[in-house]
């Protein structure tokens, strides 16, 4: 049976705060929710298409040095991408992918949360660290919630 939630964080552990989008899964697999789904990888994949189906929804976690602190909540939308290789595939594109090989994606979100220091070997930087706690404070309000029009107001919030 397919969970309804698939949540799908990425990053590479070994780079810092790069670490960010796993490690909150960690923390949210404690909490052991029965319609969600855990996936992380380093990087999304045009395989990963196959994971969005039969979802009610879907959110993506990864780091940003790019969002505001401690982290942007935001809906996304099938965007083709420009890019000619995976390793920089965004969740977007994944989006796009979905639509080309089965219709209409599940309504998907994305959790940026901050980060500061991406080199590889270090650990996570202290801002980081209080990123991960207001995020993964995010995360439990919205996963223990079903109805869209909840995480919709998150978006608006933010």
């Amino acid at each position: 049976m397919t969970a309804s939630l698939l949540i799908f964080g990425y990053g590479n552990p070994s780079r810092g705060d790069d670490a960010l989008g796993p490690l909150l899964l960690e923390r949210l697999q404690e909490l052991d929710l029965p319609h969600v789904e855990i996936l992380t990888d380093f990087q999304l994949q045009v395989e990963h298409a196959l994971d969005l189906q039969g979802r009610e929804r879907v959110l993506f976690i990864d780091a940003s040095v790019s969002c505001s602190k401690p982290y942007a909540f935001s809906r996304l939308y099938a965007q083709k991408d420009t890019s000619y290789t995976s390793h920089v595939m965004s969740p977007m594109a994944l989006l796009y992918s979905y639509v080309q090989l089965y219709g209409d994606p599940p309504p998907t979100y994305l959790l940026q949360v901050r980060g500061e220091c991406f080199a590889l070997g270090e650990s996570l930087s202290a801002s980081a660290t209080i990123n991960l706690e207001a995020s993964f404070n995010l995360l439990q309000k919205i996963c223990s919630k079903t109805d869209l029009s909840v995480w919709e107001q998150f978006v608006i919030a933010q």
